[in-house]
């Protein structure tokens, strides 16, 4: 990790965009008089004073609005209509009854340059949504590329090993990801009030956004939210530009995950990447970055009760339910509905099935598997190839059981209402999900509340009344934690997927129905409203202070950041500091080496001449008395500055002090019985043999084990161990053990400086 010092001018360094012209503050660490700061520097849109308007606004910004469009039938014009089935629409059910939501987001079609004026007016008018349009060449790029080809594959666990399997990393797709989220900014940017409104970005194709909107608004309350799984640190290491999104997502004021693995992960990649370490306070999960404290929120996404309920009621739900029971008369149904994806594990819950019909005879004639799949979102080689398998594996499993009036699988290719597929769940015994990794995946809960009926009234599944339901679910999707009455299952494994769903079809109906009760109570009272709201509370609560800290953007590209402090804090006046100096009749001047004179990451840790001769100039004049404290050696310290004749050096943390170069060194430490140091070496050793890139540095008072080259999770974990460890066995000794950034150091009490 780099030295604070130092960190700055390296991401000077560091971008793919053009330089901003921008005077950066410097902030002094010497004493001084201070001054208040710079106007120009808390360089926010935002004032420096709370709005005395009620908040009332959220701008949900996603990939696409929740309306539909289509052409009007004479093609002048378009017709425009919510789309019910939108997430983003149902989220308002868990925001304050008297906020105002506004949308920002693409729509599903193309519009043409000369009407699109006319369209954004009328969908701002009527629907409180900002379209943006995208151009062709950046939509292509961005959503069919860098999105579907790049990031949806890598979060979900699949690396382009070879240029035929996955598509590799282009940088034009880049480029046009970063383009499009600029547009995305431009249009959030034209409707927003920054001083009284929330903004909420929606998932992986938005997820360098908050850095454009975070330069022009300091102080924005801003979340994110991401609905697609966030891979394990060995995984996003891949990505090339890895380091840019994670930045770009930290401008945002909470991050929200489905689960626990998800934002692990996540945490894991701050750490390795950026040497961050996130904490837990009251329940709560933050990550300090540069004085904000980023939240991180953990909370699956529910379903819409209410839209499920009134679908349940409809008329031609009834009927097509009537009818599925006809065609499915004495057959026992399992379903599954999916996505036509890559990840879905479609082919093996076929494969799973055929082995359940050569397993157990008994039901060959009996079950019937009816997979429903969706339209596919994206396209490409991989998907082709998976739709053929699917197809292969239809064909020759109905081909080997297929009987009079029975095949095993239907298979539903085109996209089906959600009124009709409440009436498949309705029939269906078992609902079968086996991706190979899946965000979150709603399929099962819709089933839950489709088997329940419409609360208050004798609608049921069940002929005899009784409410019940069976769930074979994989344990990669992001709803399976929640799910604890489902049997979860690895879809890798087809035998054993292959028991599950004859367990699921063959237990006993009792069973089934404790089963459906527990998911019914957790499905009910975890909607998507209650969703909605607790990560709004949350985002309130982390933006609570917003107003009161003082605020600098610095950086450049995806390097920059908004330092926040205190409202006291005052800058430093180089002016000021100069002045004082002149006048100071006697000064006293410590100055510390690693990290201040010498980089951290220098390997020759030798001072070089220029830094001598600074020394020098401050030593020669006799109103200074200049110390050099470090918890390095004396006989480097001393070798290293001996030309600095009139330098005081203060070595080991103080515990050997020298007034100058011609003066001897004192001990200022209180004990002399270093006998303790033959028991505490053979622990040290032993785990810098177990710990690589690890080391000793034996100082003549003190041992300090170093694990900054080690492995990030397994150095500071075995320095934990070697905490204990060494206290236990050091109990009886006049020994101090003390940890601090990758180092554990033993020393004798009672030395003047610590670690």
């Amino acid at each position: 990790m780099l030295s604070k010092s130092y960190t700055n001018l390296l991401d000077l360094a560091s971008g793919n965009f053009p330089v901003m012209k921008r005077r950066l503050p410097r902030v002094m660490t010497v004493a001084g008089v201070i001054s208040e700061l710079d106007d120009d520097q808390a360089n926010s849109v935002t004032s420096d004073v709370p709005s005395s308007i009620i908040v009332d606004r959220i701008i949900i910004v996603a990939n696409q609005l929740p309306v539909k469009a289509k052409r009007r039938p004479d093609n002048k014009g378009w017709s425009f209509s919510w789309d019910d089935d939108s997430l983003l629409l149902h989220i308002k059910d868990g925001l304050p009854d008297d906020m105002e939501v506004l949308y920002v987001g693409c729509l599903r079609v193309e519009v043409d340059s000369s009407e699109q004026d006319d369209v954004s007016q009328l969908l701002l008018d009527r629907f409180k949504c900002v379209p943006a349009f995208l151009p062709a060449d950046i939509l292509s790029k961005y959503y069919h590329g860098f999105c579907k080809q790049n990031l949806w594959p890598l979060f979900h666990y699949m690396l382009p090993y070879s240029a035929s399997h996955g598509s590799r990393f282009d940088r034009s797709w880049w480029e046009a990801y970063v383009a499009a989220n600029k547009i995305f900014s431009q249009k959030v940017i034209e409707v927003i009030n920054p001083d009284d409104d929330f903004v909420w970005i929606h998932d992986y194709h938005l997820m360098v956004l908050p850095t454009f909107l975070r330069r022009r608004f300091n102080r924005l309350r801003m979340g994110f939210f991401l609905h697609s799984p966030f891979p394990s640190s060995e995984i996003y290491r891949t990505l090339p530009v890895r380091e840019e999104i994670l930045k770009a997502l930290l401008n945002a004021d909470l991050i929200g995950f489905h689960t626990f693995d998800y934002a692990r992960h996540f945490l894991s990649c701050c750490s390795r990447m950026l040497g961050l370490e996130y904490q837990s306070k009251r329940g709560y999960i933050g990550l300090e970055y540069y004085g904000r404290t980023v939240g991180i929120k953990i909370m699956p996404v529910g379903i819409h009760m209410g839209q499920i309920e009134t679908v349940l009621q409809l008329a031609d739900r009834e009927w097509r339910v009537g009818e599925l029971k006809q065609q499915f008369e004495g057959k026992t149904v399992l379903l599954g509905v999916d996505d036509m994806d890559i990840f879905k594990g479609v082919n093996l819950k076929l494969l799973a099935l055929e082995e359940m019909l050569k397993q157990h005879p008994k039901w060959q004639g009996r079950a019937v598997l009816v997979q429903i799949a969706n339209p596919a979102r994206g396209k490409g080689k991989d998907l082709e190839e998976i739709q053929e398998e699917i197809q292969t594996s239809i064909k020759r499993i109905n081909d080997k059981f297929r009987q009079p009036g029975y095949e095993p699988i239907v298979f539903i290719d085109r996209p089906v209402s959600l009124s009709e597929r409440t009436a498949y769940y309705t029939v269906a015994e078992c609902v079968v999900v086996t991706a190979v990794r899946d965000g979150m995946n709603l399929t099962p809960y819709e089933y839950i509340v489709s088997r329940q009926g419409i609360p208050g009234s004798d609608c049921t599944a069940e002929s005899n009344g009784q409410k019940k339901s069976m769930l074979v679910v994989s344990e990669f999707i992001g709803c399976s934690p929640s799910l604890s009455g489902a049997i979860r299952v690895n879809p890798w494994n087809v035998e054993a997927t292959a028991e599950a769903l004859n367990e699921a079809i063959s237990m006993a109906d009792a069973e089934k129905v404790l089963r459906h009760e527990k998911h019914y109570k957790y499905v009910s009272r975890h909607d998507v409203a209650y969703w909605s709201r607790s990560f709004f509370q949350d985002l309130e609560r982390t933006c609570k202070d917003h107003f009161r800290r003082r605020c600098w953007g610095i950086g450049l590209s995806f390097g920059f950041r908004v330092v926040a402090l205190d409202p006291n804090f005052r800058k430093l006046s180089m002016d000021n500091i100069v002045s004082s100096y002149s006048k100071a009749k006697n000064r006293a001047i410590l100055l510390d080496y690693d990290g201040t004179l010498m980089p951290q990451t220098a390997i020759n840790k030798v001072p070089s001449p220029e830094v001598i001769s600074i020394i020098n100039t401050l030593c020669g004049d006799e109103r200074n008395t200049v110390f050099l404290v470090s918890g390095r050696g004396r006989d480097s310290l001393g070798r290293w500055f001996s030309p600095c004749e009139k330098l005081g050096i203060a070595a080991e943390h103080g515990y050997f002090l020298r007034w100058s170069a011609d003066k001897e060194w004192e001990v200022c430490g209180q004990n002399s019985d270093f006998q303790w140091m033959q028991m505490a070496e053979p622990v040290m050793k032993q785990y810098t043999e177990a710990t690589d890139g690890s080391y000793i540095e034996t100082k003549e008072s003190a041992l300090v084990w170093h694990h900054r080259d080690a492995d990030l999770g397994f150095g500071s974990c075995q320095a934990k161990e070697m905490l204990d460890h060494l206290e236990s066995v050091l109990a009886n000794e006049p020994v101090a053990v003390k940890s601090g950034q990758f180092i554990v150091e033993v020393k004798p009490q009672g030395s003047p400086i610590g670690v």
